[in-house]
């Protein structure tokens, strides 16, 4: 299947030499939600802003459905819907206004149901005919939803989306997010939360001083990259790690009275059987355990880390 999005030796230098992207690949399925990670000034929104036709590249290609962005334009831009970092600016404006002004600029006939749908979709119909200086960030933040879904796009960029959202909205918002994926729209976009490229990334791809370093299934890039630990809280503090168990590479902390084991999670055999034999005939004993895995976060940073 051909990707919705693809991208290709993508660069952008700008005037004062800084190279904001460096040939960049992408595919982009579509249906999807790929999920973009990576520290302030990497390259997302840069990126993203060429997709949608407001910064011009400096080289490379980009296609959307096929259409070459640059000289087939008209058949891209009408697809692509984008929600930026930026709150409205009309705000004298109401929301309902506000989207049917915005269907109107991609010359969209008129749909008042398409408008309700949308506004009762991210719980702001009660809200249509309020002025948007009046409403919260939240509430400001889902009129920026709103706007983009105005004229129909199959694809969606949401930059920062839930950025100074409280918990129970943002909830919502993934809500929202899965609710079109199900419709068919292919959603793209930048977070700092992780939690939520993690709950809500069908793939996530990490960019980094304009260089895509990683593009994985979220679930797989979990369990590649993340490392799984085994926490033995002992019944009695030692001193040291008997020479019987050195080759678990054992780690002892909390006073004498942990030992953290680390294995790998793609093996077949993690060795926590043997391990747990081996304490037994040193006669070292436990009274709790538990396991744990990185976060996503952790393998992020620890991505960024490494390119630098």
């Amino acid at each position: 299947m051909q990707p919705v999005i693809r991208i290709r030796d993508l660069t952008k230098t700008y005037a004062g030499g800084f190279e904001a992207l460096k040939s960049v690949d992408l595919d982009i399925d579509k249906g999807e939600i790929f999920g973009l990670l990576g520290p302030n000034g990497a390259g997302k929104t840069t990126m993203i802003n060429i997709v949608c036709g407001i910064v011009t590249k400096t080289s490379g290609t980009v296609t959307v459905n096929g259409y070459d962005n640059d000289t087939e334009y008209r058949k891209t831009r009408g697809r692509i819907g984008l929600v930026p970092q930026e709150l409205p600016t009309e705000t004298f404006e109401t929301p309902y206004n506000a989207c049917r002004f915005s269907r109107g600029l991609f010359g969209k006939p008129p749909r008042p149901d398409h408008i309700e749908k949308v506004l009762k979709s991210l719980s702001l119909w009660d809200k249509k005919d309020t002025k948007i200086m009046m409403l919260s960030g939240g509430m400001k933040r889902r009129v920026l939803i709103a706007k983009a879904l105005s004229h129909e796009p199959d694809i969606l960029f949401l930059d920062e989306p839930t950025a100074g959202v409280d918990v129970e909205l943002r909830q919502d918002m993934w809500n929202a997010v899965q609710t079109l994926r199900e419709s068919g729209v292919t959603v793209i976009l930048t977070t700092h939360y992780i939690e939520e490229a993690e709950q809500l990334a069908d793939r996530i791809g990490v960019i980094n001083h304009g260089e895509v370093i990683v593009v994985e299934e979220t679930n797989r890039l979990m369990r590649e990259l993340g490392k799984k630990e085994l926490v033995l809280h002992l019944a009695s503090p030692i001193e040291a790690i008997p020479s019987g168990l050195h080759g678990y590479h054992l780690e002892l902390g909390a006073g004498g009275s942990e030992l953290t084991y680390h294995y790998d999670t793609k093996s077949e055999h993690t060795g926590i059987t043997a391990l747990l034999g081996a304490l037994h005939e040193a006669g070292i004993r436990f009274n709790d355990l538990h396991t744990s895995q990185s976060s996503l976060e952790e393998i992020f940073v620890g991505l960024v880390n490494k390119e630098r």
